[in-house]
């Protein structure tokens, strides 16, 4: 989750062991995020406070390489895993879970990825999103995979270099069910267009879910999408797609942006709801950059839902950012969100985000202060 390719972007990295060509290089990098969170409605009417890694960025480290091939062509690969500040444990039971693979990229062709990687959305829309600054600026529970939640595996990707400030992205990954091809196989396909002080993009994402025929629902190449209240009651859906698209517009020191989703879990014979559900998200924000060190940003989210039951959420967060050094940054975030209506599980749950603390009620507020340290 949180800004991915911000994060990414920023990583102050240190070589650690060149290869011989210099013109190859073999890089260690990280993040270390760590916060003390409040959140006012966890299961009902209790608070709760307790330290929380990774909330504006996931607390990771890797190793990336390349070598020069020549001829314009380079190998690269990538491996990424996150962990946990307060108990030192990995993220899940994975050595690299969030990125493992490796490629070719050429000047002119563009770059080819085998292995675990994010969804192209997640490299190409999220740039015009508000979570790609601070947090949290996407939907509550996060049903339509703004925050960079969904990791996949078996996956072939291909991404475009930049034409005249357009760049494109594809990936396709092997679902791997024996006898039922395309049961648990994912694709996306994403574009982003910059052109000055605009930015615009757009993707579609596509994950199915297993065919209960020859293996269990759920048996899919991507991780599971299920984390809240908000879509839980739908895991058992044949497929999910989701698209996103939105802009954004640079003015002075200030950014204005937002945009919309639709995502939709369509139900069969095997699934335990009858009629598929659909959710229509829009998102706005405005970030200020207040002085070189400092940041601020405020946004407002509307989630609604409708088909085998309706709920509408609304979500309304400010944070900020202070840098105390190019690698080292303090952050906090203030969020407020109401739901009414029903989740198909019952009476909608306020679920700020994919800060996964389920409210048990109808509002919830959390409140966050923390350090980020890239390295």
């Amino acid at each position: 989750m949180k800004n991915h390719l911000r994060s990414g972007l920023a990583i102050g990295a240190i070589t650690f062991a060149p290869l011989a060509l210099a013109q190859s290089s073999v890089t260690l990098y990280g993040i270390i995020d760590n916060s003390i969170q409040y959140t006012h409605n966890t299961g009902g009417a209790n608070n709760q406070i307790k330290l929380q890694s990774g909330q504006l960025s996931v607390s990771q480290w890797g190793i990336r390489g390349t070598e020069d091939l020549g001829g314009g062509l380079k190998a690269v690969f990538n491996l990424q895993d996150g962990f946990n500040v307060n108990t030192g444990s990995m993220s899940g039971s994975l050595l690299f879970g969030r990125k493992a693979y490796v490629g070719i990229a050429s000047d002119t062709l563009g770059t080819i990825t085998l292995g675990r990687q994010f969804d192209v959305l997640d490299d190409l829309v999220i740039s015009v999103q508000g979570n790609n600054y601070l947090e949290y600026f996407t939907a509550p529970g996060d049903v339509d995979l703004a925050d960079s939640s969904i990791h996949v595996s078996n996956a072939v990707k291909w991404t475009s270099p930049v034409w005249s400030g357009l760049q494109v992205a594809a990936m396709y990954s092997l679902g791997g069910v024996a006898g039922a091809t395309g049961s648990g196989s994912t694709y996306s396909v994403a574009a982003n267009y910059n052109h000055g002080p605009l930015t615009m993009a757009a993707g579609f994402y596509h994950e199915d879910n297993g065919n209960a025929t020859y293996s269990s629902r759920g048996t899919t190449s991507a991780d599971s999408i299920f984390f809240s209240p908000v879509n839980a009651a739908y895991a058992t859906a044949k497929s999910f797609n989701i698209a996103r698209a939105g802009a954004s517009y640079v003015v002075g020191p200030v950014t204005l942006g937002g945009y919309y989703s639709y995502s939709e879990y369509l139900a069969d014979a095997s699934s335990k709801f009858t009629s598929s559900e659909r959710y229509n998200n829009g998102s706005v924000y405005a970030l200020w950059q207040v002085s070189p060190a400092t940041q601020l940003e405020v946004g407002y989210d509307f989630l609604k839902s409708h088909g085998d039951s309706s709920a509408t959420y609304h979500q309304v967060t400010i944070a900020a950012d202070y840098a105390l050094s190019k690698r080292t940054d303090l952050y906090a975030s203030a969020s407020y969100e109401h739901a009414s209506g029903s989740n198909g599980a019952g009476p909608a749950q306020a679920v700020i985000a994919d800060a996964y603390v389920d409210g048990g009620t109808s509002t919830q507020e959390l409140v966050m202060v923390g350090i980020r340290h890239r390295f």
